[in-house]
């Protein structure tokens, strides 16, 4: 027995180093001491002199860093150079734009927390909330989504001038052009209002602010094209468009088959170095209206007219409509949301070099431009308008579902409703601090590739949910088009998000966690990049320091995964107050957890996991929950820890928590190498899966803030458009809600009344009259029933049309066949 403390004695010291990653020197030091007290302690001395001997075998060569490098590292570093994958170019540009924010720290085992806590809370200053509370405003009671939708396919033109007047294409352009230059977190504001009452205003003043030629302009565009272009886009004067898509090249935006070639014509009588381009795009958000069209295209040097490089790469210039050959078709119809969108074309159309954005010298290098503007506009335009959508969800249907009235009760105290109501809620508090986060970030010049991706999919997924659940409340009411249903709009746009900016299915399966993975590593970069170190000594000093940190990152991680499992997080540093704390150590577990099985995933498979993308998808899932989880948590702290919202955070956590489990424990599943499948299993859950969804108490809880006014529900509904305007539906809703749940009890007496067959009529108001005169109710309670039966009617009322109203102007007989230069461009794209 005492020989096997001493060896239990020795293994905690080592694991209490790895715990709390100490270096090599500190744990060598601490697990040799404890071994000789032990031994002396426990009179084991052949037990403690065999330890030792072990002990130091593993030590003295690896404390010894010349020989480590030339015996083990050496040799390794072959190894390694074997197997890790050959990066193309574009994954490599991919991987190096952006930057590493706190998701780094989600990656790293054992999150610094008071990091997260520092950031300032993002804000918007007095100029930005003047914005918002005025021209947003004053647009918000223009719009009438009906007309734009089923009317006009467009927004009507004194709502376009509007937008061009008050500088909604320029939110993104600094002041010295015209612009409004405000920050990410007001534009994601703007946004969200837009959003809360017409997605087809949304986007179109999403895409110049996000997709659009200006932010390209300001980072990389010469001082000429800024002045030309910048204030004439701030002001509406330019309408921008950016054409990437096109028939052979969606997602995989690096395979487009759009090519330019480098030649000389004679312009004017003067010889003109430029390009001939063909090129075939489709899908592109305000191109039928664009008087400026972005364009990506692979550039070829032929004749090497610009260098010694006949295959330049990805390129990205900017043709003015006028451009001769340039054609933009006719508009595509995006499921019934009309924002303006189309194809253009273009066969052999010759342009200046000087189109080029950023000049000459910017030839070839589109792909790095598009990935590190294109993951700003990501963080900020779609999250923000499903953010938008899902507050006003949040409002609509919490109101409707106390207003409407089934057997005799509100249905939102049916169980079945109430658990959507949770989910509607619950989803869209994690939507709304993932958001902010993203906002934030970018406000901090941050260029976030990992979680602008994050908060695409997950933000643009939730809002799906959100929709589904707010027509299956909604039932009938729903799915009856027309101006008085606020839902189906938001239904039908649900896909258009998903498929947009790296359709949903490629962003978690290939993008979150691919890279993640080496972005968020603390090692894996910093080996990959020491490969392409020449100086043999160097690259090899460098290799040896990543090397041994990312092993010891390595059994510091699968200890703290195995202990915080056997603990059930309960031990460990921790920040927050008394309720959050042990969130924060539940995330602590599952960073860890996430950290092992991704070095084990890439560490065993190689290469190979590149093509794993169930496995990679759901690693993903892990790193996005544990981003998700600690925004709401900095929101809640943000916030003043208000403990109204805990019911919210508590619903979403838990939700995070057990998506973080189901992920882990489907990665160790289909894990292909099984024996290292079940040593996974042991230290990620030793105990087995023991995270639960959101309880029916908490859903209740939940159910109950979005039901009724309160300061929780205030802050969800935050940038929604509530003013009840004859536009504004769901405004009157709310308006209407507080006497809602005033007249409830009153109901309840002249129910129970109406029960006990005290009322000789049977129409309502009859009987209402009725119940005063017997001194049922009073009259100011008579007064108040009419008044919100009155209010209710017309929300639960649908529309109905003359068929002639729903007949399309144009049929299809009389409808043109499309131009013919579109199928020449696309063989020519081919």
């Amino acid at each position: 027995m005492t020989v096997i403390l001493t060896v239990l004695a020795a293994l905690i010291a080592s694991c209490a180093c790895a715990y709390h990653r100490t270096s090599l020197r500190t744990w060598a030091i601490a697990t040799i001491a404890t071994t000789v007290i032990a031994g002396l302690v426990l009179q084991t001395p052949w037990t403690m002199v065999i330890l030792l001997l072990i002990e130091l075998a593993i030590a003295v060569p690896l404390l010894m860093v010349g020989f480590r490098r030339q015996q083990i590292s050496a040799p390794l570093l072959k190894m390694f150079a074997k197997v890790t994958p050959k990066l193309s170019e574009t994954e490599q540009t991919a991987l190096e734009a952006g930057t590493v924010g706190f998701e780094g720290e989600l990656f790293s085992g054992k999150p610094d927390w008071s990091r997260l806590l520092r950031e300032p809370k993002p804000e918007l200053s007095a100029e930005e909330q003047a914005f918002l509370d005025g021209p947003v405003e004053e647009l918000c009671a223009m719009i009438d989504d009906w007309q734009i939708t089923h009317e006009l396919a467009d927004l009507p033109p004194e709502v376009w001038d509007f937008i061009k007047k008050n500088r909604f294409f320029g939110m993104i352009i600094p002041k010295q052009y015209g612009g409004l230059q405000f920050s990410a977190l007001a534009h994601s504001a703007v946004l969200q209002k837009l959003a809360s009452i017409s997605a087809t205003v949304s986007s179109t003043v999403a895409v110049p602010n996000s997709l659009g030629p200006a932010e390209l302009l300001l980072h990389y565009g010469s001082d000429e094209q800024k002045n030309h272009y910048l204030p004439r886009l701030a002001v509406g004067e330019e309408i921008p468009c950016f054409a990437l898509t096109g028939p052979y090249a969606g997602s995989d935006a690096t395979s487009i088959t759009d090519y330019g070639v480098v030649c000389k014509q004679m312009v004017d009588g003067v010889e003109t170095l430029g390009m001939r381009l063909t090129f075939d795009k489709r899908y592109i958000t305000l191109a039928p209206i664009a008087t400026v069209v972005g364009l990506a295209f692979r550039l070829y040097d032929p004749d090497k007219l610009l260098g010694e490089k006949e295959d330049l790469g990805i390129t990205l210039a900017l043709l003015p409509r006028a451009t001769p050959g340039l054609e933009i078709g006719r508009r595509h119809f995006p499921l019934n949301i009309p924002f303006q969108n189309g194809p253009l074309h273009g066969k052999d159309v010759f342009v200046p070099m000087s189109v080029l954005i950023g000049g000459p010298k910017m030839a070839g290098h589109g792909w790095r431009m598009l990935v590190e503007v294109l993951s700003v506009g990501r963080a900020i335009s779609l999250p923000s308008n499903a953010t938008g959508a899902m507050r006003t969800s949040t409002a609509a249907t919490g109101a409707y579902a106390r207003m409407r009235k089934q057997f005799g009760l509100a249905i939102a105290r049916f169980e079945g409703v109430e658990e959507a109501l949770a989910r509607i809620g619950g989803l869209t508090y994690a939507t709304t601090a993932l958001s902010r986060a993203t906002a934030a970030a970018v406000d901090r010049g941050e260029k976030p590739a990992v979680t602008s991706a994050i908060a695409k999919y997950h933000a643009t997924e939730w809002a799906r949910q959100v929709a589904s659940d707010t027509m299956d409340v909604h039932g009938g009411k729903a799915v009856q088009l027309g101006p008085k249903n606020y839902a189906g709009r938001g239904w039908a746009s649900v896909p258009i998000a998903i498929t947009v900016e790296g359709a949903n299915i490629m962003t978690r399966s290939l993008m979150i966690f691919g890279q993640g993975a080496i972005r968020c590593h603390p090692y894996v970069l910093k080996e990959m990049q020491a490969l392409s170190i020449t100086d043999r000594d160097e690259q090899l000093r460098l290799f040896d320091r990543a090397l041994f940190g990312h092993i010891g990152f390595g059994i510091s991680n699968a200890v703290r995964s195995l202990v915080l499992g056997l603990t059930g997080s309960a031990i460990g540093q921790a920040a927050g107050d008394a309720y959050t704390g042990r969130y924060y150590r539940k995330l602590n577990r599952y960073s860890a957890a996430l950290a092992l099985c991704a070095d084990v995933a890439m560490g065993v498979l190689g290469g190979k996991l590149k093509f794993k993308e169930k496995l990679s998808a759901r690693l993903g899932d892990v790193l996005s929950y544990l981003y998700i989880a600690s925004a709401m948590l900095k929101r809640y702290e943000d916030n003043g820890r208000p403990e109204a919202d805990r019911p919210l955070l508590a619903w979403a956590f838990h939700e995070c928590v057990w998506r973080m489990q189901m992920a882990l424990d489907g990665v160790i599943r289909n894990f292909p190498v099984r024996p290292v499948a079940w040593l996974l299993r042991v230290l990620v859950f030793p105990f087995g899966r023991r995270e639960v969804p959101p309880s029916d108490r908490l859903g209740r809880r939940v159910a109950a803030i979005i039901t009724a006014p309160g300061e929780a529900r205030d802050r969800l509904l935050e940038w929604v458009y509530l003013t009840p305007t004859p536009n504004n539906t769901v405004g009157r809703m709310e308006a209407l809600l507080p006497q809602v749940i005033a007249a409830e009890p009153v109901e309840r007496k002249f129910g129970k009344a109406q029960k006990a067959g005290q009322f000789k009529t049977h129409d309502y108001v009859s009987q209402l009259h009725e119940a005063q005169a017997q001194g049922v109710i009073s009259a100011a309670e008579l007064a108040l029933l009419e008044q919100v039966r009155e209010g209710v009617f017309e929300f639960i009322s649908v529309d109905d049309f003359d068929p002639s109203e729903l007949r399309a102007e144009v049929t299809r007989a009389d409808r043109q066949p499309a131009v013919a230069a579109g199928s020449e461009a696309e063989h020519g794209a081919s």
